[in-house]
């Protein structure tokens, strides 16, 4: 099973798991897609869109098991990032648990990824 991970804040996550769908996050709905990382993207992700963020969640989910509505799209430095062009229905996840913030501000994926 390949993981992808999806960072989102806990409110928004609960308020797709009342609804059973996460339809995506402010910048997902303006894409047009949901946005993904691979476990080695998603330090990057959070680095560049979550700073100092805290109450954030990682979602883990199997790439293969989301389907054709999942593509591999070229995006940061040409990255090959998974984009879900879907509703994500919140069963999918394989866990999902919260992301601590360390003591230098950064996002620990340590543990999570381990």
């Amino acid at each position: 099973m390949a993981l992808i991970y999806k960072i989102t804040p806990e409110s928004l996550w609960a308020s797709a798991l009342a609804q059973g769908v996460f339809t995506g996050a402010p910048v997902d709905l303006a894409d047009g897609f949901i946005h993904f990382s691979t476990a080695g993207q998603v330090q990057e992700t959070a680095d560049k869109h979550f700073t100092g963020q805290t109450d954030l969640l990682l979602a883990a989910f199997d790439a293969e098991a989301l389907g054709a509505a999942l593509r591999w799209e070229p995006s940061r430095g040409g990255q090959l990032f998974p984009h879900l062009y879907a509703p994500l229905p919140t069963s999918a996840a394989a866990w999902v648990k919260p992301i601590p913030l360390g003591a230098d501000g950064k996002h620990d994926f340590s543990e999570l990824l381990s």
